[in-house]
Order: structure tokens, then sequence, then C-alpha cells
């Protein structure tokens, strides 16, 4: 049995019998005013942090969701869009297509907004997705990447740039894991399909991102995920899992390599009322500015005033690029 067949089968098992906990479903839930959350939806987030964010969702965006668990998320992004097919839904687990088609009429009568129609379910791979190029302005997926062995998340990265549109943004939140694992749990298929094997290190993660186009990524979120302990997995120490959210934009590549935020700021405290760079950067006497990784590492070789502060890996916008 391949790791794919292992985790199709393993969400199968999912759809028919919701499995509290089986990722971090404990964690806050989007509160929008007159959003209304059916209880089995809630019971099916199978994912480790968010994917929606209303920066994301302005001018009535084309919304595509890989992955779709019990179709909360789905119902999240259908809360901004609020138009026919304007979210799209791909899973290769039949079983799952209907659980969020059934899900959807709960919905519906909880939410007089909301129309089953708004939201199209397709049943098609990650790896090959059922929709034209360029045709959406957010792609989307929640704990569904990290399952992939680097090949295959190669490609299920590449399909995701193929669908957007230029300046289209990917949304993704995923584990991930700065300490090396072994073989054993590499390999081992049901630790993968349950998120917690297939971690890779963060720089991994966003070189993959870089390598397939995108120009722009946004470190939006790190947080602790799940620990793999000796007393309850092969390993000899504790090993920490994060999770990551991240949003890789389909901006041209600059020529000087991706603009990679990962939550810098740079101050400067000089005498002047402000200080430009020369390239585009002018900071205010003692006013933050949100800086990417090569502009951060830039600012403080210079022979300024300027304090550029660690990474906080938390970005929600704005700044030098």
């Amino acid at each position: 049995m391949s790791y794919l067949q292992a985790t199709s089968d393993l969400y199968k098992e999912a759809a028919l019998t919701p499995d509290v906990g089986l990722c971090c479903t404990t964690n806050p839930i989007w509160r929008l005013p007159g959003l209304s959350i059916p209880t089995k939806m809630l019971e099916m987030n199978y994912g480790c942090g968010s994917t929606v964010s209303a920066q994301d969702l302005t001018a009535n965006p084309k919304i595509l969701y890989a992955g779709v668990g019990g179709g909360m998320e789905l119902l999240q992004f259908a809360y901004f869009s609020r138009q026919k097919g304007g979210v799209i839904g791909v899973d290769i687990v039949e079983e799952m297509l209907e659980a969020s088609r059934e899900n959807f009429k709960i919905a519906e009568a909880e939410n007089p907004w909301f129309s089953s129609d708004f939201v199209e379910l397709v049943h098609g791979d990650a790896l090959n997705l059922p929709v034209p190029d360029q045709s959406v302005d957010v792609a989307a997926q929640n704990c569904l990447f990290n399952i992939f062995k680097e090949e295959d998340l190669r490609k299920a990265v590449a399909e995701m740039y193929r669908v957007l549109k230029p300046h289209g943004r990917l949304v993704m939140s995923d584990p991930v894991c700065d300490v090396p694992l072994s073989d054993t749990l590499r390999n081992d298929d049901r630790l993968r399909a349950l998120c917690l094997s297939g971690s890779i290190p963060v720089k991994d993660y966003i070189k993959i991102l870089t390598d397939t186009g995108f120009g722009t990524i946004e470190v939006r979120a790190r947080r602790l995920y799940r620990v793999l302990s000796p007393n309850h997995y092969p390993v000899d120490s504790l090993i920490p899992i994060e999770s990551i959210e991240v949003a890789a934009i389909k901006d041209p590549m600059p020529e000087d390599g991706p603009c990679i935020f990962t939550g810098k700021t740079a101050i400067y405290y000089g005498k002047e009322d402000y200080y430009d760079d020369q390239k585009g950067h002018i900071l205010l006497q003692n006013q933050p500015l949100a800086v990417c990784d090569k502009t951060a590492k830039a600012l403080s070789q210079l022979p300024a005033e300027i304090y550029v502060s660690e990474s906080t890996w938390h970005y929600t916008g704005g700044g030098c690029c």
C-alpha cells in the first residue's frame, strides 16, 4: 500500500466517523457576525491552523480549497465570497466530499445568507487539479501538503501556482519540524497521514515555494503543534512539531531573490527625520517598518543607526516591499 492510499483510507474513516482530535480541532475557530458553524463541521476540522484571512478575500475572489475536510473552511470562505461557485473544494476522498455536502445542508439551515451552490465540490487530486490555468485568486490547503513526500509536494505546489492568477495567493497551514526525523518515522505511512512524520524544516518548506516561482512569501504565524515523545513514538528524545501559516504570492520574482517576510522589523534611531537607503526603503525617525529578510540583512550592514529585530514568525502585511 502506498502512503497516498494509506492517507486516503484514514480520511475515508474520518469522513464516515468524525474523529475529534485527529488534528488541532481545539484551536480557536473564526467567530464572524452572522456565521454559524455546524457542530459536525467543528468535529471534522482536520486542520492545524487557519487559511481564512479577510485581507486575502476582498473584491469577490474566486477561491480554490484542496482537501475539503468537513467543509468548515469552505463555509468560512463562502462567508466572504457569497456568490454561486465562488469557492471550489477539491478532494480525492469521495466520502469526504459527501460528508461536506451533508454538512452544507445543515449550514444552510443555520445561516440564512448561505446557499450550498456557493461551493462547488469536485472529486480530484491535489497533484493534478481539475481547474484551468490562472483561474482562481486564492488557493488554500490546511494540513494536507505536509503529508506529501518531496516529489509529490513539489507537484502539488506547482499545481497551485498553475491555477492562480498573477498576484494570486496560495494560503497554507502545515506542520513543520526543524529537527531531523528518522527514516523509521518518515516511512511510517500512518504517522505521515496523521500529519506527524512528513513535516520538513521551515527553510525547506519556504524554498519549495520560491523554487516554484512565488516571489513573495509571508510567514503569518508559527506555533507549537505536537510533540513526538519516546513513550508514544519511536524516538529517542522529545521532538517538537510546529504549525506554520504562510501566504505565497504569485508576484514576479525580484532580480535579487524572493521577498520572504518572517516578522522582522527595522527602526531608524538617528538624528535626522528619516533615513533613505536609496533602494526604495525610507525609515522614519523611531517608527517601525516591517521588512523582508533580505532587506533586514542589507539594513543591518549599513553604517547607520538602524535597529533590526529577529524574526518573530508573525507578519500582518505592509512594510518595505
